[in-house]
């Protein structure tokens, strides 16, 4: 039996590892925590050394080698200096090597020899040399945001194991390997902002199982090949930044011939730009003379916004913190909202009208949130109507503002706000505001729902639950992190996840906090400018509830709603019959257990320990969450892959 040792989120202080090539047993005597003070004999079978996120800020320790059965080695999210250590490369049994989020430069060695190596994560660092030749057994590589140099070697497109590529955000140079793209097992493949450059082969192969390509942000040329350019439902490729052409005729070639022939048509060209660079600045006069008339006016409508949503003691009467986030969120999310229709306001009328009066044959049901109505809107449109009552600490022109930016937030896996109605009941001076929030109808009912052993018909097999959870992750991610300030609160429980006739994963009843509940941003208000250390950890915490809320639904997806039922404490006890093969046995869902691969749950158990630890810090991002979901999936991907294989044989 291995040993295994975790050291991760517990904050060490002090330097934390010691560097240069002394053993273990002699840096044991440091009086900051250490993960060297172990049994000598525990160090000759140690297998899993993790030591993420925590405050280690040498170099690695060349000695690592001594450990000479360790297959897994994570030092992420910490602040290690120095070079890769080239001793790493001795270790023969490593199959995960996870050193990402650290200051880590110089050049990284030949890592050819770790024939076992499946894994190799170093994203976010400061390598400055060539890329190296890699281990053939290789599954997934992450090199982005580096500063790697020169081109891609040659060697990458014999990886034949290779599911997951990532070199986005350094410097290499030529054009990548053909082979890269048609390797049999690679799915994901992102060699965006780089300085790629030259054309791509007309007859360009691509992979059967490659579902992503992100080649923008490079200096490519010339015609795009069909396995990239034809539209396609299982392949998503994005070209952008680029000087690609689908069509030939639209490729402006540097070619001297060419550009005797077009000499003539430059000169028009010429005059036009000139005439288009005399109007711009004609518009660009008006538009100054108009933004500053705009920005005098809007900077007392903002006052009057938001000069009711604080108590009037006050100092400035409003709170600056929520003028600030509302600038800033309806700014960050133009970028996914560009030439989307603003959110559409309905009379009442128009919601009675929807719901046949809001009949009893349309109610869907009712919560915390208040009641759910279907409606059809007069295009025949279905849409879903929430009733729900706002204490009325807001305006209504500032809670108008508060929707609005709701309504902006759009990714594939959030059930969209299409528009409200607001019902004051004609009485200004009430204790609440009843609201109408109209969303987008999700046909295929919610993840809870599927999960139930009282629905065989809709049995979801564990690939299913997989790409389901990789949906809501995503989501989630972008609500933390795609918005400025994020959004957190959201709500994350299995029957707010709704399925379409796809069954693709919707996430509903997010970013309620924005209209329901700023209470602990106003107290931030009283009497004092909000300091910007209180607002990061109240984002922080309000973050790490969604991770540990998000653990709950993983949890769900594993042993199913009727187990989930017996309660959080009921849960957290039986976390440890996950160690076991009997133990799974007894607490995992059947359907689990019989369509999932054992190193495909391992990962996912793994992550859903951590996310429901009862260390607040010991909690993982949900950039972390969603990357062992993906590779949990790739993982199973293959699983099932050779199993269809051996069936057939």
């Amino acid at each position: 039996m291995g040993f295994l040792y975790s050291f991760a989120e517990q904050r060490a202080g002090g330097t934390g590892i010691t560097s240069g090539s002394q053993p273990p047993e002699q840096s044991s005597k440091t009086s900051h925590p250490s993960f060297f003070i172990l049994p000598c004999f525990a160090i000759v079978k140690l297998q899993t050394l993790t030591l993420e996120g925590n405050y280690f800020n040498e170099t690695v320790p060349e000695w690592l080698d001594s450990l000479s059965n360790l297959t897994v080695l994570s030092l992420k999210n910490n602040r290690l200096k120095g070079k890769f250590p080239s001793s790493l490369c001795r270790i023969k049994t490593l199959t995960v090597i996870a050193l990402s989020h650290n200051e880590l430069s110089g050049k990284l060695p030949d890592m050819a020899t770790l024939s076992s190596l499946h894994v190799l994560d170093l994203r976010e660092n400061q390598l400055d040399s060539e890329l190296p030749r890699m281990p053939k057994a290789l599954v997934t590589v992450l090199l982005s945001k580096n500063s790697f140099s020169g081109k891609i070697p040659a060697q990458f497109g014999d990886l034949g194991q290779l599911q997951h590529l990532d070199l986005s955000f350094n410097y290499l140079t030529g054009a990548p390997p053909s082979a890269l793209f048609s390797l049999s097992n690679i799915s994901y493949l992102n060699l965006a902002s780089n300085m790629l450059s030259g054309a791509f082969p007309d007859k360009l192969n691509c992979g059967g199982k490659l579902g992503f390509v992100d080649i923008s942000n490079n200096k490519f040329i010339g015609d795009l090949p069909s396995c990239l350019g034809s539209p396609s439902d299982v392949r998503v490729v994005q070209l952008n930044g680029n000087c690609l052409s689908v069509d030939s005729r639209h490729q402006h070639q540097r070619n001297s011939s060419k550009e005797q022939t077009t000499r003539a048509r430059g000169t028009v060209v010429l005059v036009a730009v000139i005439t288009g660079a005399v109007l711009v600045l004609l518009l660009l006069v008006f538009g100054v003379l108009f933004f500053c008339r705009r920005y005098r006016s809007r900077r007392t409508v903002e006052h009057n916004i938001f000069a009711k949503a604080v108590p009037d003691n006050s100092p400035n009467g409003y709170c600056s913190e929520l003028v600030a986030n509302a600038r800033f969120l309806s700014q960050a999310v133009k970028l996914d909202t560009h030439g989307a229709p603003a959110s559409r306001i309905f009379s009442l009328e128009q919601l009675k009208e929807a719901t046949d009066n809001f009949d009893s044959s349309m109610f869907m049901g009712e919560g915390s949130m208040g009641k759910l109505y279907k409606g059809r809107l007069e295009n025949g449109t279905y849409v879903a109507i929430r009733s729900l009552t706002i204490l009325k600490k807001y305006s209504i022109q500032n809670l108008k503002v508060r929707l609005d930016l709701l309504s902006k937030l759009h990714h594939p896996h959030l059930a969209g706000l299409l528009g409200y109605c607001i019902d004051t009941g004609g009485h200004d001076d009430s204790s609440g505001n009843r609201i109408f929030l109209v969303n987008e109808f999700v046909s295929g009912g919610n993840y809870r729902t599927y999960l139930s052993e009282n629905y065989p018909d809709k049995v979801l097999k564990w690939s299913d639950r997989l790409a389901i959870l990789m949906g809501v992750a995503k989501a989630v991610d972008f609500l933390h992190t795609g918005v400025i300030p994020g959004c957190f609160n959201n709500r994350l429980k299995t029957n707010n996840i709704l399925l379409d006739e796809h069954r693709i994963a919707k996430l509903s009843d997010y970013g309620m906090s924005i209209i329901t509940d700023e209470s602990e941003k106003l107290e931030a208000c009283k009497g004092r400018r909000p300091e910007n250390k209180i607002v990061v950890r109240m984002n922080k915490t309000n973050m790490e509830g969604d991770v540990y809320n998000f653990g709950f639904i993983l949890l769900e997806s594993l042993v199913g709603p009727i187990v989930s039922g017996k309660g959080e404490t009921f849960l957290l006890n039986e976390m440890a019959s996950f160690g076991s093969q009997d133990g799974r046995r007894r607490i995992l869902d059947p359907i689990v257990l019989t369509t999932c691969s054992q190193e495909s749950l391992s990962i996912v158990v793994s992550i859903t320990k951590k996310c429901i630890s009862p260390e607040v810090a010991a909690r993982p991002s949900f950039e972390d969450v969603l990357w062992n979901l993906q590779y949990a999936a790739q993982v199973q991907a293959t699983a099932d892959s050779d199993q269809k294989s051996d069936s057939t044989s």
